[in-house]
């Protein structure tokens, strides 16, 4: 199962002037995780598709919520 927020905490270096930064997030698309589309997929009903977005719900992903400061939802 794959991940879609990403976390990280930038380099501080021992003579930064500034204060260290907080815990960076992103958010990744699911596609990132498929490889090649295997065959027979399940796929939504038309209707649900085009409100979505895409036919296969592997490949659904809602916008991204806020992530809260972190990084832990």
């Amino acid at each position: 199962m794959y991940t879609p927020v990403k976390c990280y905490h930038p380099y501080y270096g021992p003579y930064d002037p500034c204060p260290p930064c907080k815990t960076k997030c992103y958010q990744t698309p699911p596609n990132l995780y498929l490889g090649f589309q295997p065959m027979n997929l399940q796929q939504y009903p038309l209707q649900e598709a085009l409100y979505k977005g895409t036919l296969w719900p592997c490949l659904y992903d809602p916008y991204p919520t806020p992530v809260p400061e972190g990084g832990k939802r």
